[in-house]
Parts: C-alpha cells; structure tokens; sequence
C-alpha cells in the first residue's frame, strides 16, 4: 500500500490572516509551497511585506479588530489582487494569561475583540467569496485545545476558544449544504510568538515553564494539517481537527 502525501492546492486562492509569523506564516507559507495563490493579512507591514516577497503572495495591511467596513475592505483589494478567494484561514489571536480577578480590563476585551468578534467579522466579510467558489471552499478557524481545557489564569481565553469551535459547528450547518466545508483547527502547544504581549509577570513565567515541560511542535507541522485537509475532495470535510505534541497526550 502507497500513501500520497502530495498536497496539491493548484488553482485555489487563499487569504491567511495573522500571517506575519508564528502559525499565520507557516500555513501561507506551506499553501503556497501546494500550489495557491495566497494573500497574507495581518498588521506588521514590515513581517508581511517580507513573507509575501518570499512565497510570491500578496500582502494586505488588515487589523480583524476594526470592524466590517474595515474588512470589507481587505476583502476587495484580495479580490483586486489575487481574484476571489476559496480558502480562508482565520488564525489571527491573542492570548493574554492573568487571574482573573486581577487582569487588566483591557486584556480580556482584547481576546474577545480578536479572538471572536475578529473571527467573525473576518468570515462574514469572505463568505459571499467563498459561497461563490467553482469547486472546493473551505473556512478554516483556528481555535486551540483551550476550547476544551482549563489552565489557571486563562478563563477569559479559554471562552474565546470555545465560541471559536462553537461557530464552527454553527457555520458548518449554514455552510456545508452550500458547498463550504467549515473547519475548527485546534493547536495544542505549538512554537509561536502567542502570549508575548502578556502583562501578568507570573503568567509569563508559568507559560514559559509549560512551555519547557512539553516540547512544542513547530508550527509547520499545524500548516501542514491546514494544506492536508484543503486538499482532499470536495465531497469530504474534517470538520474538527486536534494537531498537538504527542507527549501532550
């Protein structure tokens, strides 16, 4: 028995969001490595400019928290750019860990304004796109194994990424009798700038323990199950799909 590993995304276009590293970057990264057209988002012009110049993609300056005409915005220059698109991967995310009762308001209303209000607003302002597509059309949200799972000081994320896999479950029924098959992606720990912008010193150094006791992968390896996934026929949808370290359990 042979097994085809080939991840064959000729003639698909995507938009990445939160592409200028960690995640984001290796998935435009390994979608364009298959074949795609990719259009990366995100809001470091510098970062993105240079991934774009890298993979030959397009690279669009957008912030997932400035709202519908914002990205509506976003939208039609990918549209301008590269044609309308038929995978869109909506990564951007950040995570800020600190007790609860002690965390800055504007941390936690940070995650939710990009964790979830982001999230959809980036998937409304592409669905018509997707909707559209002559062939495979996939929505790809990037939750976390958060969703499920419950750390100390990280009740506030943990929420954002169950309204994450509870929208995909919701979209999927919209969705998928249209043509659009809905994916929610949930990393484990995973190499990536997530978390650097936390302000609790503790949960800095709690995350950086963790990190320590279980070995991330790196975040090729969560690329690879967006190209993977994309790729199979359009009949077939993962719909959910755990990607973390083996020692994670």
């Amino acid at each position: 028995m042979t097994t085809d590993l080939t991840r064959d995304l000729t003639h698909r276009t995507a938009v990445v969001t939160g592409a200028s590293g960690g995640i984001g970057e290796a998935t435009a990264r390994r979608l364009a490595a298959a074949g795609a057209r990719v259009a990366v988002l995100g809001r470091r012009e510098a970062e993105l400019d240079r991934v774009a110049g890298e993979i030959g993609g397009l690279a669009v300056v957008a912030d997932v928290t400035a709202g519908p005409e914002h990205l509506a915005d976003v939208a039609a220059r990918v549209r301008d750019g590269l044609g309308r698109p038929d995978l869109v991967v909506a990564n951007a995310g950040v995570m800020l860990g600190a007790p609860f009762a002690t965390a800055a308001h504007r941390e936690l209303s940070a995650m939710v304004a990009t964790n979830v209000t982001g999230l959809i607003d980036t998937a409304h302002a592409f669905v018509d796109d997707l909707l559209a597509a002559d062939g495979p059309a996939d929505l790809v949200l990037i939750g976390s194994i958060a969703s499920t799972n419950s750390w100390p000081g990280y009740a506030t994320y943990s929420a954002t990424k169950a309204a994450v896999a509870a929208l995909g479950r919701g979209l999927r029924v919209e969705l998928g009798p249209r043509g659009v098959r809905v994916r929610t992606l949930e990393p484990g720990m995973t190499a990536s700038d997530l978390g650097r912008g936390m302000l609790d010193e503790e949960a800095r150094e709690r995350l950086a323990g963790f990190r320590e006791a279980v070995p991330s992968i790196p975040a090729s390896d969560v690329a690879e199950a967006v190209a993977w996934a994309a790729a199979l026929p359009a009949r077939v949808n993962v719909a959910e799909l755990v990607v973390l370290p083996t020692v994670q359990g």
